[in-house]
Parts: C-alpha cells; sequence; structure tokens
C-alpha cells in the first residue's frame, strides 16, 4: 500500500510511520516541524520529508490511504487536497483498527497507568518470546518502536487514550478500537479543553466500555470507586475481572511483591504500581500466560520511559523523570517516592505545561498533591498559559491552589534552572515531574550531579 502520513513527526505518528515501512509499505509524509528524536529515526529509513512545510501536490490518486496527524489544522492544504479527490482519510486509531480487524484486540484505558500496564504487558510478552502486535504511548527498552504490525500476530495490545483522534474525526482514540479484551484502571478528569465537565469525561469511559465487543472480557480496578460503578452498571454482555492493589511491601529501599511464591524482588515501586502490575496479571492471563511465567517476568521490569524513571543515583540521592501532569499521577508520584525513600529528603519539581494544569479553574485541583514532599517547587510559563489563549495565571493563584507550605514558584526557565542545576542534592530524592521541557532545561546535565 502507498500511504502519506499528514503531520508525520508526531511521537505517535512516525512511529506508525515506521511500523508500517517495516511492514513493507510505501510511505511518505509531511509536517512543518520534526524535532528529535522523530527526525533522525525518520531520516534513518529516508522517510524524512525532504522539506518542512504542507505540498498539495504530493496529493494524488495514486495514493491508497491518507493519515491524519492531531498536528495538522482543519484548513491544512493537503487535507484539503485529500478531501478534494476523495481520498481514503484515516485517523491515527481508525487505521491501527483497519491494522487489526482480524486480531484479537487488547486495549488498556484509564486517566493513568495506560503506559504502564501496557508496558508490562509487552515486557512479559517479550520476555516469554509471545510475538503481539502494539501500540504504547512511551519507548520500551528492547522495543525498536512504539508501534508493531504485522499479519500474522493473534494479538495487538493497544492503550487507549481518551484524547481525540484527528481534528476532523472528535472522537476519543479509544472509542475507535472496539476491544475483545479491555482494561479500565482509573478515572481522574482530565483533558478540560476537551472534556469542559467531570461527567462529559466520565461518559467517554462509559462509551469504552460499551464499545467492548459482545461477549468480550473487562477488566478493572475496584480500587476506584467511580471505575467500579462504571463497570458493575454496564449493560453490555462482557465478562468483568476486577483488580485491585497487589500485597507488597518495602524493605531496605527494595519493594517486594508477596505472592503464593514467596516475595519477589521489583525494579518499580509505589502503590500505583502496584495496582498497575495487578491489572496487567489478568490480561496476560487472560493472553494465556500463566501467574508463575507473569511473575517470573515482571520481577526484571524496569519501568516505561518517563514514568518513574530513574535517570541516575549515588551512594546518597537519586534522580527521577516522570510524565506525571494531572492532580492524581502527581500526588501518586511523589506519595510513591516518599514511600520508597522514607529517610530521604524528597524535592518534587512539577512544571504546569498541559492546558488543564495552566486553567486557572481547574488548579483547585491540585491541592495537597505535593503535601508528603520535604520541598516543593512549581514551575510555569506565562508565555505558553498566552499561547494556549488561557487566562493569565499567578503565582499567588498556584500558592492558594496547592496549598502547601513554603512552596516555591518560578515563572522565567532561567530562574528554575539556576535553582535546580545550583542546589546541593545530599540524601536526597530528587523528582521531576513534566510532560514538558522546563523551559529548555538539560536533563543531562542534571543527571550528571548524581552520578
Amino acid at each position: 500500500m502507498n500511504i502519506h502520513f499528514i503531520a508525520i513527526g508526531g511521537s505517535a505518528m512516525h512511529n506508525l510511520a515506521l511500523a508500517l515501512y517495516y511492514k513493507g509499505y510505501i510511505v511518505t509524509g509531511s509536517d512543518d516541524t520534526i524535532h528529535e528524536p522523530s527526525k533522525s529515526r525518520l531520516k534513518a529509513k529516508d522517510l524524512l520529508p525532504e522539506e518542512m512545510g504542507w505540498f498539495p501536490e504530493k496529493i494524488t490518486t495514486d495514493l491508497d490511504a491518507v493519515i491524519l496527524g492531531m498536528h495538522a489544522k482543519v484548513d491544512n492544504p493537503e487535507l484539503l487536497k485529500a478531501q478534494e479527490l476523495n481520498l481514503k482519510i484515516f485517523s491515527y486509531p481508525e487505521f491501527l483498527y483497519e491494522q487489526s480487524k482480524d486480531k484479537t484486540r487488547v486495549v488498556i484505558g484509564g486517566s493513568h497507568g495506560k503506559t504502564t500496564i501496557t508496558s508490562m504487558i509487552l515486557h512479559v510478552m517479550k520476555y516469554h518470546d509471545i510475538e503481539v502486535d502494539y501500540m504504547v504511548g512511551a519507548q520500551l527498552e528492547g522495543f525498536d518502536t512504539m508501534v508493531h504490525l504485522t499479519s500474522e500476530n493473534e494479538f495487538i495490545v493497544l492503550e487507549g487514550d481518551e484524547y481525540l483522534s484527528s481534528p476532523i474525526d472528535r472522537r476519543p482514540k479509544f472509542h475507535l478500537y472496539k476491544p475483545h479484551i479491555a482494561l479500565l484502571s482509573g478515572i481522574a478528569w482530565d483533558h478540560i479543553n476537551v472534556f469542559p465537565t467531570f461527567d462529559n469525561y466520565v461518559k467517554q469511559f462509559s462509551i469504552f466500555l460499551e464499545s467492548i465487543v459482545k461477549g468480550g472480557m473487562l477488566v478493572y480496578c475496584s480500587d476506584d470507586p467511580l471505575v467500579k460503578m462504571l463497570a458493575e452498571t454496564t449493560q453490555n454482555s462482557i465478562k468483568k475481572y476486577e483488580y485491585n492493589t497487589i500485597p507488597y511491601n518495602n524493605e531496605n529501599g527494595t519493594t517486594y511483591l508477596l505472592s503464593n511464591e514467596g516475595k519477589i524482588p521489583l525494579h518499580i515501586f509505589g502503590r500505583h504500581n502496584m495496582q498497575n502490575l495487578a491489572g496487567a496479571q489478568w490480561i496476560c492471563q487472560l493472553m494465556g500466560v500463566d501467574n508463575t511465567k507473569f511473575l517470573e517476568a515482571i520481577s526484571s521490569f524496569t519501568g516505561a520511559s518517563k514514568r518513574l524513571e530513574k535517570l541516575a543515583e549515588n551512594k546518597h540521592s537519586v534522580l527521577f523523570k516522570d510524565f506525571a501532569h494531572s492532580p492524581s499521577k502527581v500526588k501518586a508520584t511523589v506519595n510513591a517516592v516518599k514511600s520508597q525513600y522514607p529517610n530521604k529528603k524528597v524535592i518534587a519539581c512539577l512544571e504546569l505545561h498541559t492546558y488543564s494544569s495552566l486553567n486557572a479553574q481547574f488548579l483547585k485541583d491540585y491541592q495537597k498533591t505535593l503535601d508528603k514532599a520535604d520541598e516543593a517547587v512549581v514551575f510555569y510559563s506565562p508565555h505558553a498559559v498566552s499561547i494556549k489563549g488561557l487566562k493569565e495565571v499567578t503565582k499567588q493563584q498556584i500558592k492558594e491552589a496547592f496549598k502547601k507550605e513554603n512552596l516555591i514558584v518560578y515563572t522565567k526557565p532561567i530562574d528554575f534552572q539556576k535553582f535546580i542545576l545550583e542546589k546541593e542534592f545530599t540524601n536526597t530524592s530528587l523528582l521531576m515531574m513534566s510532560s514538558g521541557n522546563y523551559g529548555g532545561l538539560d536533563l543531562n546535565e542534571l543527571a550528571r550531579r548524581f552520578s
């Protein structure tokens, strides 16, 4: 097939482009800007556009399909040309569904834990040499791409994101996959620029449960009251399996899973990860991997990229990077680090970067999320607020929202970077939380101070 990507440079889009290239498709694409690592990875396979911009002349009737990324706008010249020629235009999730119509689709949904649970499942499958197709939202150790598609594999494991599918398809991505096996981890309001009310956001997960094929299976976290309610009241004719936090303890900085087969040492830690592990265990069992094999494999799982990822460690201090940005994720991450390192000083640095986190009305949801930190810092850019078309947020609003004593707030990248790069870290757990880059902070330079 001859496939063209409009906005090929995105994290998800370029991985799908690579997956189709490896499958033998003819792949082309355009974008107005492409950053690393997408740029180098596309260039290595000769898929990098020769020049940046949009070129309607690339859109011809020779194309079998066009895949439209979220970065493109509804008036994109290439999109308009594709519509004019009446070509098949797919969103990213639509195309993944087309590629998996004849497979058993396993979809991992929830406001938090999706990437980690999906990563755990894929780690277990790889450990036991079980070939599956997949799409996951983070680069995993031992995996070349975040998307893998074949003609022969029986299963495809998909991370079920609730964000929109494309500029012209406003459905959440996970509504399009029609899973045979689904997991729902938890619900905490997010993406308020798209889902303006909590009820509207929750409704998307109800629709997700209804999208499970008749006779399919749902694994759900009963520790979350809202998930439990939705799972138990859905009218869909499906089988249901509940899970909750798996028993564990922490001894001398190591977390042990407490199982019928004894204590299993883990590389990961924190209550949410123990929930995630329990969910992954159920899914793997439904995919044919028994508990003994699961436990053997999961002991070597080191985590997903940017999800409580240990960047550096020395004899007395440790540095973590985490994608956490929503209130529930921030609180869970800070609490996990404090619980794992109770005798270390926890310094938590949070960048407010998303539409939700920079919304003045949403800020109150961050109340007490940083309470377990011994020292807490919030960084945000007023310029980012302006770009997103949001009302100005002040330092005082931030302090009042978090209700954290002695909270430090920075609005200038140079001030935040000076603070963090000149600080002494003795007997410290430093936690860097952001879906951005702290205004250009070099985390590698920071990590060198912990080596």
